[in-house]
């Protein structure tokens, strides 16, 4: 009976027949070849698909990448990547993807948005409330041993302590680009006068060697958490010995509108954080807070009342599950389309590249370590408040949290490239100012 299934299992490609799933790559995939594929949504979609389902394939299926590397999402970024690199994918598709997935209509943004509010409203209230109020204790955990083992390998290579922090460490953990390097940039101009193009040259590439280093790092934690289960949970909680993570509303039977509802309430969600970041209060002690650190509190805030209808918040876990089941893959596909692998070749020195390897490193071991004591899965919370941190923001917590197959934990992701990237933006205030 295992056989016939996994035989059965071999035919599908996408959950399709395997020859039915050709015919129609093949045939998403001449539009864009040809030159006549549409830049809607629709067009866009068609493109990514072609793309999506093969690779995504490819990586479930290809040994030790499957099961220690990444899988099909990883594969998915590092194949479309490639692909650009060597000029393989019309440039007309790659502007085309940029356009639908992270610029013009911004796809990632509603991916986001509607996966932490599900996962959210997914979890015990009790055991939210409880797995936030730790959380600050483990980013700064990782953050404080990034610091350590970059100061250390500095040493190494003839770098003084103050340039290990404010070249590599701050940039790494600053939480991406958007919300860390590029802030950090208009900081340290600000404070010296210097351009902030300067700083920002060096901290993108610093900072992209050490998100690869973090998807890598994700595929791991996830390989340890397979082989010893005692250091991870059920990849939808941090905290341990919590009782039940799961509401029951999971298990009511949703419907349309049910889906709807949920809807409704995320984009909501998304309009409190956007008003609180662009009106209310865009900053507090001088650091801009973004507004999926407001969205987040928000929908803390309603999880934690429980005014939310069991049903509707069945609705959002539904239209969670989806996305971060059936879209992951786009957005994978959009991330590969907008990575620069060339950008990461001319920056592979030996001493760059050991520097963010253990940049990466302290901030896993700070983030587990912290995170254990707090009472939070090892795994987790290395994964979480450690790599999401050390990452290009966004993107970056997306592929982590695909690598390490545990795309619920977003909005604990968004946390650290949001809440975390903020107090590193304080933290460098006073660092430049004192030892620039």
């Amino acid at each position: 009976m295992e056989t016939n299934e996994v035989a059965k299992k071999e035919l599908k490609l996408g959950g399709l027949p395997w020859w039915q799933a050709i015919v129609a790559i093949v045939l998403c995939a001449i539009p864009m070849y040809w030159g006549i594929q549409s830049s809607s949504m629709a067009g866009t979609l068609c493109s990514c698909f072609a793309l999506a389902v093969v690779f995504n394939e490819f990586g479930e299926r290809l040994p030790i990448w499957n099961n220690y590397i990444g899988g099909g999402l990883l594969m998915a970024f590092f194949g479309v990547a490639i692909l650009k690199y060597f000029g393989m994918i019309p440039e007309e598709a790659i502007t085309n993807i940029n356009s639908f997935v992270s610029e013009d209509a911004n796809f990632l943004e509603f991916f986001i948005v509607i996966l932490i509010v599900g996962s959210v409203l997914a979890l015990d209230r009790d055991i939210l409330l409880r797995s936030f109020g730790g959380y600050i204790p483990a980013i700064l955990g990782g953050l404080v041993a990034a610091s350590i083992l970059g100061v250390v390998t500095g040493l190494i290579f003839g770098v003084s302590p103050a340039d290990s922090i404010i070249k590599y460490v701050l940039p790494i953990m600053g939480g991406g680009n958007g919300a860390g390097a590029v802030p950090l940039s208009n900081i340290y101009e600000t404070v010296t006068g210097d351009a902030a193009a300067n700083y920002y040259g060096f901290a993108i590439i610093i900072l992209t060697i050490a998100n690869i280093f973090s998807i890598i790092g994700s595929a791991l934690l996830n390989t340890v958490g397979q082989k010893y289960p005692a250091l991870t949970g059920d990849k939808k909680t941090l905290l341990r010995k919590g009782g039940s993570i799961t509401r029951d509303d999971t298990k009511i039977k949703t419907t349309t509108e049910d889906m709807m509802g949920a809807l409704l309430l995320a984009f909501a969600c998304f309009a409190v954080g956007r008003i609180m970041n662009k009106k209310l209060l865009p900053t507090i002690a001088g650091a801009a807070i973004h507004q999926y650190a407001y969205l987040i509190i928000f929908v803390v805030i309603l999880a934690a009342t429980g005014m939310i209808p069991a049903n509707v918040r069945a609705g959002a876990k539904r239209l969670q599950s989806f996305m971060s089941g059936g879209m992951g893959i786009i957005i994978m596909v959009g991330m590969g389309a907008d990575f620069d692998i060339a950008e990461l070749f001319s920056a592979m020195t030996p001493g760059n590249v050991l520097m963010a390897m253990m940049i990466v490193i302290g901030a896993i071991i700070g983030a587990g370590g912290v995170g254990y004591l707090v009472g939070f899965y090892p795994v987790d919370s290395a994964l979480t408040a450690g790599l999401c941190m050390a990452n290009r923001g966004g993107n970056g917590d997306l592929a982590c949290l695909g690598a390490a197959d545990r795309m619920d934990l977003i909005a604990y992701a968004q946390l650290s490239s949001r809440l975390g990237g903020g107090i590193v933006l304080i933290i460098a205030s006073f660092i430049f100012s004192f030892w620039l």
